[in-house]
């Protein structure tokens, strides 16, 4: 079992990859930065006040950590230019700070920077709006700064075209920089098994130092 940091538990995801990493048996701290929005007790969880965006507060609790996962998400356009990017650079310069002992890093990826069947990218389809395109291009400059690391193991997980609450079947399909379309020519993931997939990966490394994607 793994001992996780998690940053993000609140959020549609962030609170889905919490329940499954308890479900499986994993120790988890939770870093929030108002404690009274987690509502889950677990004696497998632990709540912690930090900030994102703060290195040293990153340093400090992703000490002795196996794994730290950013779930971290923007509400808005704006909101996400302001966050996904930086955060993940406060993320690697915390982490480096703890040199080899320094845990691996699991980012919630966008999937506008995918690949479609026409070989442009989901974020070049016309009629977007504005806001949309912000929070795909927010996750785009984040990747892009990610894979100038090469000093920390990191992954990203990017979602299907449509990411939404539902069921968990624990069943999907991965891809690494193309759209995944299903047999209803839909691109769609459950939170719940996007979560599944991520700690999948974390059990059983398959893309360390890349991006990939889940779908159905």
């Amino acid at each position: 079992m793994s001992t996780i940091t998690l940053y993000g538990a609140t959020g549609a995801i962030g609170s889905r990859v919490l329940a499954e990493a308890l479900r499986r048996g994993h120790t988890v701290t939770a870093v929030v930065r108002d404690p009274a929005k987690l509502t889950v007790v677990h004696p497998a969880l632990t709540v912690a006040v930090g900030d994102v965006l703060d290195p040293a507060s990153v340093s400090e609790h992703a000490k002795g950590a196996d794994v730290v996962v950013s779930a971290v998400g923007g509400g808005d356009g704006p909101g996400h230019q302001a966050l996904i990017e930086p955060s993940f650079e406060a993320l690697v310069a915390g982490l480096r700070t703890l040199g080899a002992e320094a845990p691996r890093l699991v980012t919630v990826g966008g999937a506008g920077s995918l690949r479609t069947p026409d070989g442009k990218q989901v974020w070049d389809a016309e009629g977007l709006p504005e806001f949309l395109l912000q929070i795909m291009h927010a996750h785009g400059d984040a990747l892009d700064f990610l894979r100038t690391v090469t000093d920390l193991s990191w992954t990203n997980l990017s979602p299907a075209g449509t990411i939404a609450p539902g069921e968990r079947t624990a069943v999907y399909r991965t891809a690494l920089d193309e759209l995944l379309i299903g047999a209803d020519g839909e691109s769609r993931i459950s939170t719940e098994d996007y979560a599944v997939a991520l700690l999948d990966e974390i059990e059983q490394p398959k893309h360390v130092g890349e991006r990939f994607t889940v779908a159905y």
